[in-house]
């Protein structure tokens, strides 16, 4: 993984953190997970607290997220908030923690100011041994503590205030008023300052997780849909009324679901033409072909001479496998009609013509599960599914891996915003 990590493909824009003080506190809530603290004196952080360094230092890389549920974080700063989530188990973590760092700004600006704050994304499961246990789950609960109770203290504080507001003779508990000063020292004036979060309760809609191998959950009005091998605990076993189940080796299915469901803009000339949809995936077949038709060529200095070249001296290469011819017919009966009868294309090709539809609110989720289908794109992969392309990149030989990270940072991270927009229509989001 080192040149990912020196290309800043995985692990990227993670917050540094070098100053003793944050170490320390960062150190208190590693102790209060009962972990053992640190001794490295500069760590990078994400969104969630979790740090790729202190997962190699204690040999875990899931010391924030034992057994899978009841996500621990860890915030040291508001800055946090603008980061992304580098390892977790279930997709929608980001911005169940996006959610909670934007509806309690102010007081994470406060406390933060003085303490660590750290705790769980709390739900009703200890532990996930089958489909059903992530069904139960529909929403979770921010629990929030600090280092120095200074949400407690404020809490107690705001209580004693009430009190001596309320009670006419509370002004002469002289204990009571000591205590008030030594509280307010740590806490501060807590009338300008909040120190309690008050929004921690959070929707859990939609997501991936990697329970079971990767499985996908979409919630609609009247019915929840799980997308997973058949082999995952659970599948197909309760709730039929209220939960339909479907194989992730079933590309009809799948892909009726998604179109039923209103997740997917079709093959039209109005949003392919301008965003070069097709001519991307033809690519991306064709450097595939190139690479397993010669595993040692470089593949970096490509020209369209040569490309062209390639391609006539093996027609019959590409013909065989498929992709290209057909993705080259639905370019002219683009170009014809307008549109592609998409019932006329056969269900394992389908995937290859559609994108999420970008205003929906699962867009990023179904562009990760069409990624599935189309395994080959990998700048697709590593743009809604970094834990697919991971595992995909292990088995790439040293000249694919060197190639695909070359492709990414000339291409995606230029402008990752601008890429995605092109290609998907999609705006960034938190």
């Amino acid at each position: 993984m080192n040149l990912l990590l020196d290309n800043e493909l995985i692990y990227g824009r993670l917050l540094p953190i070098e100053e003793p003080h944050l170490t320390e506190r960062y150190n208190k809530a590693l102790r209060a997970f009962g972990l053992k603290p640190t001794t490295l004196t500069r760590i990078d952080i994400d969104r969630s607290g979790f740090s790729p360094q202190i997962a190699d230092e204690l040999g875990d890389p899931d010391y924030l997220d034992p057994n899978g549920v009841n996500r621990r974080f860890i915030i040291l700063t508001p800055q946090q908030v603008s980061l992304p989530v580098v390892h977790t188990a279930f997709s929608n973590t980001s911005q169940l923690l996006y959610e909670f760092m934007t509806a309690n700004a102010r007081v994470i600006n406060a406390l933060t100011i003085k303490d660590v704050i750290y705790g769980e994304i709390e739900d009703s499961v200890a532990k996930v041994e089958d489909i059903e246990d992530l069904l139960s789950v529909n929403q979770v609960e921010f629990r929030v503590l600090s280092a120095e109770d200074v949400t407690g203290k404020a809490t107690e504080l705001a209580t004693l205030i009430d009190r001596l507001k309320q009670e006419p003779d509370f002004w002469r508990d002289t204990g009571a008023l000591e205590h008030m000063i030594e509280l307010a020292k740590v806490t501060g004036d807590i009338r300008q300052n909040a120190l309690v979060p008050e929004h921690i309760v959070f929707r859990h809609s939609a997501y991936w997780t990697s329970h079971f191998g990767g499985l996908y959950v979409f919630v609609d009005p009247n019915m929840t849909t799980v997308i997973s091998d058949p082999s995952a605990p659970g599948f197909r076993r309760s709730r039929p009324w209220q939960v339909s189940y479907l194989s992730l080796h079933d590309h009809e299915r799948v892909f009726r679901f998604l179109l039923e469901t209103g997740r997917i803009e079709l093959p039209r000339a109005s949003w392919i033409d301008q965003s070069g949809y097709l001519e991307h995936r033809a690519e991306m077949v064709l450097r595939k072909l190139i690479h397993q038709s010669d595993p040692s060529r470089d593949l970096t200095q490509l020209d369209r001479v040569w490309l062209q070249t390639w391609i006539h001296s093996h027609a019959d290469q590409i013909n065989r496998e498929g992709t290209f011819p057909f993705l080259n017919a639905m370019k002219r009966e683009l170009a014809q009609y307008g549109q592609i009868k998409i019932d006329e294309v056969p269900a394992q090709k389908r995937f290859l013509l559609v994108r999420a539809k970008p205003d929906h609110p699962d867009a990023w989720l179904t562009n990760r599960l069409i990624s599935d289908f189309v395994p080959f794109d990998f700048m697709s992969r590593y743009v809604f599914n970094k834990q697919g392309f991971y595992r995909d990149y292990q088995d790439f030989n040293p000249v694919w891996r060197r190639h695909v990270v070359e492709m990414l940072k000339d291409t995606y991270l230029k402008d990752k915003a601008g890429y995605r927009r092109r290609l998907f229509g999609l705006k960034d989001r938190g």
